[in-house]
């Protein structure tokens, strides 16, 4: 009985964590349709100053979904066993949905607008390898920028967890990689342009202590009261935003690990209801196909002679239904797809061992 229930609260605190990953993503595309569409397109209607200033931390959501793929990321390495099956996990989770939003947006973009958005067929090709920006190639949705973040941090991870297989020598890894990125954010102009590609990109050192402070939040946890080398590390990785964001959205970056913790320790399980459940279930699709398709819902509802802020409720209202559609009838189902094969192969390949160890 006190295991069961032990589970369930464990299970309501992972469901606060994904409601705020829907708060997150909602976060992000109130940010674009409101104060980033008003400074690129403009707007027909002002908001108070005081909602268009709050709206403007919305784009720094993103920040909360680095630190949550630490946490998560490092759970999904403790339970695979090796980086081949890690990374088809990874790929069954993320690439139908990439894929789909791809096709939805370029499709959009090139009926809909904005002409400014539009990509060549080429480029949204390479954009469904996730290497696209290494090339040179542009986003066929802005807010692409960080799954390239996200898909260069799986490979890291992949690479370190599953060579070095020990806390002590992850630990000084981390510890490199927060010098390297508290050194990178101080002389960001300085940084000779033969390191550039390494350090902005490749080691990412503005967002790397987020991933970092989400792995070690998940080590305490999954294994209790840190060591004091954790919690100085777990230190640096908070305070980092301070000298890597601009005041005051470098106190938000702040506030997002205090909130990510108080999700973690069950103080926020209030926050796993249906409805903020069922938006966390979204926000990846959500994510996907938020941004050029709404800028064009927006403005086709301008040139329909609508008002501007029932072409912003179109537009959200778009996003959801696409993000539905593709959660339901893409993400969904390619994941159970993926459990079910590999566990057929697992069982296989247990098979052969004891039929080997029979002989």
């Amino acid at each position: 009985m006190i295991a069961t229930q032990t589970m369930i609260a464990s299970q309501t605190r992972l469901g606060s964590l994904d409601a705020l990953r829907g708060l997150a993503a909602l976060g992000v595309v109130l940010f674009h349709y409101l104060p980033y569409y008003n400074e690129l397109f403009g707007h027909s209607f002002r908001l108070p100053q005081l909602l268009t200033d709050t709206l403007l931390f919305g784009r720094y959501g993103v920040h909360l979904f680095f630190i949550l793929s630490g946490f998560v990321i490092f759970m999904t390495l403790e339970r695979t066993r090796n980086a081949a099956w890690f990374g088809l996990a990874r790929g069954a989770r993320l690439l139908p949905a990439l894929w789909t939003g791809i096709v939805l947006t370029f499709v959009s973009v090139h009926l809909l607008g904005p002409e400014s958005r539009a990509v060549s067929l080429e480029t949204a090709l390479l954009n469904a390898t996730l290497l696209h920006e290494y090339l040179g190639a542009e986003h066929v949705d802005g807010a692409y920028w960080s799954l390239v973040i996200e898909a260069t941090f799986y490979s890291w991870m992949a690479l370190f967890f599953y060579s070095l297989r020990d806390w002590t020598k992850l630990r000084l890894v981390f510890r490199v990689w927060m010098l390297i990125s508290y050194a990178g954010v101080i002389w960001w102009k300085q940084i000779p342009e033969s390191m550039e590609f390494l350090i902005k990109d490749l080691m990412f050192v503005k967002y790397a202590p987020l991933f970092i402070g989400g792995i070690l939040i998940y080590r305490i946890y999954r294994y209790g009261r840190p060591a004091t080398g954790d919690a100085i590390l777990l230190a640096l990785a908070v305070c980092h935003g301070l000298l890597a964001y601009k005041m005051p959205y470098s106190l938000f970056v702040l506030g997002c690990f205090t909130v990510f913790a108080l999700a973690v320790a069950g103080r926020l399980n209030w926050l796993a209801n249906r409805p903020m459940l069922w938006l966390g279930s979204l926000s990846y699709s959500l994510y996907l196909v938020h941004q050029n398709i709404g800028y064009g819902v927006i403005t086709w509802s301008y040139q329909a002679g609508l008002p501007g802020w029932l072409g912003v409720c179109l537009a959200l209202a778009t996003a959801l239904l696409l993000a539905s559609a593709i959660h339901y009838s893409i993400e969904k189902p390619a994941l159970r797809q993926f459990r079910a094969w590999r566990s057929r192969a697992e069982t296989t390949q247990t098979q052969a061992a004891t039929a080997r160890a029979i002989d």
